[in-house]
């Protein structure tokens, strides 16, 4: 969990509305569910807004032992007294901030108990250790993301759950923004940054390959970081893009040629 409060904006390159509905929701109390793969800017997107409408963010990563406890709070002992602490939503809820539930459907099924009061009119928080009921100030914001193609069966969002949320859909950027935001986050130039997206773009398109996704923007501004840095393109891509996609070595074999291809 990490709670920050940015005073510089931090850079984010809006594809359409969603900085308007963002805004909207929080002006309007209404929760949010960012729907997305890995690495095309959900989180960066979250961490913008909080700046922009200058709020509070606590942002949790959700794991399979997240439980409502990690969220809420727990007594603790500290210097021989047991002690109240409050989790990052609880502290979200007090403050007036912004909570971001990374991967919401990763955490245990008790979470999304805790979240139902507090995506309807009730905007309330129950914090049965201590009996305390918090009802939420208006700056409050409930904020969630998780990867539809990343699902299963045994972890999918329940419709009682998705359908308290507005919801956005991300996706990657069209070729020439993303060559933008891959130039700016890592420094490489335009032209590099450009062949970058191209080989993102032949990956994205592979069918019948062991790949689980596409490679990411994240990981095209790794490579280019370390392009900037001086590191050879083809060291960069099997750190950057090759290695983070796979572990099989026929797979790893077909990117390299499609480097090759790519780079020629």
């Amino acid at each position: 969990m990490t709670m920050h409060s940015v005073p510089d904006l931090p850079f984010y390159q809006a594809t359409a509305r969603e900085c308007a509905l963002f805004e909207t929701a929080h002006e309007r109390r209404l929760p949010l569910l960012l729907k997305g793969p890995t690495g095309c800017g959900k989180t960066r997107f979250v961490e913008h807004m909080a700046a922009r409408l200058d709020k509070p963010l606590y942002t949790v990563a959700c794991h399979d032992d997240l439980s409502a406890a990690d969220l809420i709070g727990r007594y603790l002992i500290k210097g021989g007294d047991t002690v109240w602490v409050d989790g990052p939503l609880t502290r979200a809820v007090r403050e007036g901030g912004i909570c971001y539930l990374d991967e919401v459907v990763e955490a245990r099924k008790d979470v999304t108990v805790v979240l139902h009061p507090l995506t309807d009119t009730r905007r309330s928080l129950m914090i049965d250790r201590t009996g305390e009921e918090l009802t939420a100030p208006p700056g409050f914001m409930l904020v969630a993301s998780y990867n539809p193609g990343y699902q299963n069966v045994l972890k999918r969002l329940k419709p009682s759950t998705r359908q308290r949320f507005l919801s956005i859909s991300f996706d990657f950027p069209k070729p020439g923004l993303e060559t933008q935001v891959v130039s700016r986050e890592s420094g490489l130039d335009p032209a590099r940054s450009e062949a970058l997206v191209r080989l993102a773009g032949h990956i994205r398109k592979l069918s019948g390959m062991d790949l689980e996704e596409g490679v990411s923007t994240r990981l095209l501004i790794y490579a280019g970081t370390l392009i900037a840095g001086g590191m050879g393109v083809l060291d960069a891509l099997e750190a950057a893009v090759i290695e983070p996609l796979t572990d099989e070595p026929d797979v790893k074999t077909a990117l390299r040629d499609l480097v090759a291809t790519v780079y020629g």
